[in-house]
């Protein structure tokens, strides 16, 4: 058997559709981050119980989407993305009623559930239709539709929280849910292959998973990924005081600093387009983390020798920049190990993601000391683990052939 052949480039509005699925985790994270002050003295809660709420959403965000990928090889892609579109519309609406501080992080963990599901079958489309060397091709273009809410979801959560109550930015979530979901119903056809479902439909997502477990260069990638994407969880648990509370910037100026940081990613990620017309995937992401582990490193140190602000800020500009060049190749690579267990490799993929980013974003919060040093200490020794997973697992060694 063999993968489905390659298509030609999907049209703008595939592409649109196929990045707002992507965007959904990020939306729904970052347009609330602004309120998380908000949200404790409401309910009278300190800000470890408000971040609980973020915590929620990393944990079933980590949960859902081992059980999405499987069911979306087994029964298409359409199906499981619909009824996740549908949980995620009422979870928001259950978070903007929320009564205490408890169901809000009940519902933030039920509306991850359900917001999930577009990140996996967008994951799962691209690689139904296109090659190792395109899919990352696609996968830099969708980052210029998933980099538009890091830019815009906290300015305007930021403005929001100044002139109505955080409640309201659910109730936007649920009608962005609503938009989406009406999208897919008219806009995206099936692309799960006849061979995809015969490969799932002969075992059982335990075994896909175990079997996905013994391929060596899928969890090189999958480790490198999950922990350069790290860097992004633990300065997105940890810039709200940071850069609010400690560095005393405003709400809206620290949407500012979001999207400039977003605009780094986008901007890389646009740049590896370009490289891909030259080189590979795989040379391309060596030489990226590289690069990342240099510049976390240095951030480090600047922490430690307490640099001016605007100098930590800038090498962490640079070192979350490389999230652009990094994320799009490692996901193409692992996709690309076992073509017929995409869904269930999406979910793999996504799972690890935000499991190794709630275990950053904790661990940047459990040594939390009022300044920068825990966020970037946690950085830096993810990018330097994602660079000997990448190196050890995934990349053929000069003269050995391709790991299995």
């Amino acid at each position: 058997m063999h993968a489905p052949a390659p298509r030609p480039h999907p049209s703008r509005g595939t592409i649109l559709l196929l990045g707002s699925l992507t965007a959904f985790g990020a939306l729904t994270i970052d347009l609330y981050l602004p309120a998380l002050p908000s949200i404790a003295r409401e309910f009278g809660v300190g800000a470890a119980a408000s971040q609980q709420t973020l915590v929620a959403f990393f944990v079933g965000m980590s949960l859902g989407q081992l059980v999405y990928g499987p069911i979306s090889d087994r029964i298409g892609r359409r199906p499981p993305l619909l009824f996740g579109i549908a949980l995620y519309i009422v979870a928001s609406l259950a978070c903007a009623f929320a009564p205490t501080i408890g169901a809000l992080v009940a519902g933030r963990f039920v509306q991850a559930l359900g917001c999930c599901a577009g990140m996996v079958v967008a994951r799962s489309v691209v690689r139904d239709r296109f090659d190792h060397q395109d899919s990352a091709r696609i996968f830099s273009l969708l980052t210029l539709v998933l980099g538009v809410a890091p830019m815009i979801a906290p300015t305007v959560g930021g403005w929001l929280v100044t002139v109505t109550t955080w409640r309201w930015l659910f109730g936007i979530l649920a009608t962005a849910g609503a938009a989406v979901g009406f999208a897919v119903v008219f806009n995206l056809d099936e692309s799960r292959s006849a061979e995809t479902a015969a490969k799932a439909r002969a075992e059982t997502p335990l075994s896909a998973y175990l079997a996905l477990l013994k391929k060596r260069r899928l969890i090189g990638y999958l480790l490198a990924s999950a922990l350069g994407g790290a860097t992004l969880f633990s300065y997105i648990a940890s810039a709200p005081d940071l850069i609010i509370a400690i560095w005393g910037f405003s709400p809206r100026a620290f949407g500012l600093i979001f999207a400039v940081i977003a605009i780094g990613v986008i901007g890389s990620s646009q740049v590896n387009r370009w490289l891909l017309n030259t080189y590979s995937a795989d040379h391309i992401l060596g030489i990226a983390v590289l690069f990342a582990v240099g510049f976390g490193v240095a951030l480090l140190a600047a922490t430690l020798v307490h640099a001016d602000k605007w100098i930590v800020l800038a090498l962490m500009f640079a070192t979350l920049s490389m999230n652009g060049l990094c994320g799009a190749n490692a996901l193409a690579g692992a996709l690309s190990v076992d073509p017929l267990r995409s869904g269930s490799t999406s979910g793999m993929f996504g799972a690890s993601s935000f499991a190794f980013g709630a275990g950053a974003a904790a661990l940047a919060g459990a040594f939390h000391d009022g300044t920068e040093r825990p966020m970037a200490a946690v950085m830096a020794t993810s990018l330097v683990l994602a660079a000997v997973a990448l190196y050890g697992l995934a990349l053929p060694r000069r003269g050995e052939a391709e790991l299995p």
